[in-house]
């Protein structure tokens, strides 16, 4: 036995067809929602004094930003919506532009992290982690009995 593809030619259904299929195969499949949103690509580089970070955010401002540092965790989020309203517009299709990410990223335990320095220039956010010497510490100590 063999399997046949079935392509249906009617004219009558294409229309019919073609309905149903931008409907299932747009804005609302997952796919699609996938492929449009997304977090910006970076580069981390690693020097002998630093760590420099690159993010790849164009269309946006530098106040569009929030940077957080929690701890050793470092967060780069920002959260930009626009949206034009013309009063006397007829709209068969409306889309809206929002911009929505959060990259984060674990900092080592040998960063100055009061000196860590953001610049955004040209859709580019740069951040500079400039590193701190670490601390010996003594494995071995001897504890005083009270």
């Amino acid at each position: 036995m063999s399997l046949i593809k079935f392509r249906n030619n009617a004219p009558a259904w294409n229309d019919f067809d073609n309905l149903f299929n931008d409907f299932f195969e747009g804005e609302f499949n997952p796919r699609h929602i996938a492929r449009t949103t997304s977090v910006p690509a970076a580069n981390v580089k690693e020097t002998e004094n630093a760590f420099h970070v690159e993010l790849a955010a164009p269309g946006m401002k530098k106040d569009d930003f929030k940077i957080e540092l929690n701890d050793d965790l470092l967060s780069i989020r920002t959260d930009k919506s626009e949206e034009k309203v013309e009063e006397n517009e007829k709209f068969t299709k409306r889309e809206f532009n929002y911009a929505s990410f959060v990259r984060s990223f674990r900092l080592p335990e040998n960063v100055d992290f009061e000196k860590i320095n953001a610049q955004y220039e040209n859709g580019i956010l740069t951040l500079d982690i400039p590193k701190a010497e670490l601390e010996e510490k003594s494995k071995v100590r001897q504890i005083a009995v009270k």
